[in-house]
This record gives structure tokens, C-alpha cells and sequence, in this order.
């Protein structure tokens, strides 16, 4: 039996299964860091737009201040009128000191409007 011959080992096994492992861990690994996995979500007609309650307060590197379009010389009456319960969307230009923004989103804040976000362009 002992011709001479020295046996090998076929590693191609090996190395395919490492892969497979390989693939699968990298492939929950995104799923674990992103919290979600994408969906593409399904559209429909008769959905009502979600911004249409939406105060929209923008804020130019002027320091100017428009609450949907419209000039606004006193913040306080502007908002006055609103419901509390309304979300407060600001668009603050990039221009500003983050001073300026901060104290804006505190005074809107210190009005009684607790849903206040920032409105940002995608970079």
C-alpha cells in the first residue's frame, strides 16, 4: 500500500463553508449596526401629507424670522395662537452661530411647544 505517494488535503471544502460563514456574519453585522433592515415602502393615493399641521419657523442668516412664509416680528404672537401640541419645524440657515439656533429652539421651547426639530438639507 505505501506506493510513495503523499496524500492531500482537498481544501476547497474548507474555504467554500469559510465563505458561506464568512457572508453570513458580515450580512447581520449590517443589520445589527443600522438597528433595521431597509424596506422599501409601499406608496398609496389617499394618504393624507403628514407636514400639512406642520409650523414651519425659519430662520435667515439675516435674523430674520418667517413662521410658514409669512414675516414674523414678535415670535410669541405669532405663536400664540397655536396649538401646543403642533410640531415646530425650523429652518435655520447654515450661516448662523449655533448660539443663535439654540436660542431660538429655547424660546420656542419655553412657549410650550415640546415637539421642536430642525429641518435639514441631505449632503
Amino acid at each position: 500500500m505505501d506506493d510513495g505517494e503523499i496524500g492531500e488535503i482537498n481544501v476547497v471544502p474548507l474555504v467554500d463553508v469559510m465563505l458561506v460563514l464568512l457572508t453570513i456574519v458580515l450580512t447581520t453585522a449590517t443589520f445589527v449596526v443600522n438597528g433595521r433592515i431597509p424596506v422599501d415602502l409601499a406608496r398609496a393615493g389617499a394618504v393624507e401629507p403628514a407636514h400639512a399641521a406642520l409650523l414651519v419657523l425659519s430662520f435667515t442668516h439675516e435674523q430674520r424670522l418667517y413662521l410658514n412664509d409669512v414675516p414674523v416680528d414678535d415670535l410669541a404672537a405669532a405663536l400664540g395662537g397655536q396649538s401646543r401640541s403642533q410640531p415646530v419645524v425650523v429652518r435655520a440657515d447654515g450661516r448662523l452661530a449655533l448660539s443663535q439656533f439654540v436660542e431660538l429652539v429655547d424660546r420656542v421651547r419655553a412657549m410650550g411647544f415640546e415637539r421642536v426639530s430642525l429641518e435639514v438639507r441631505r449632503a
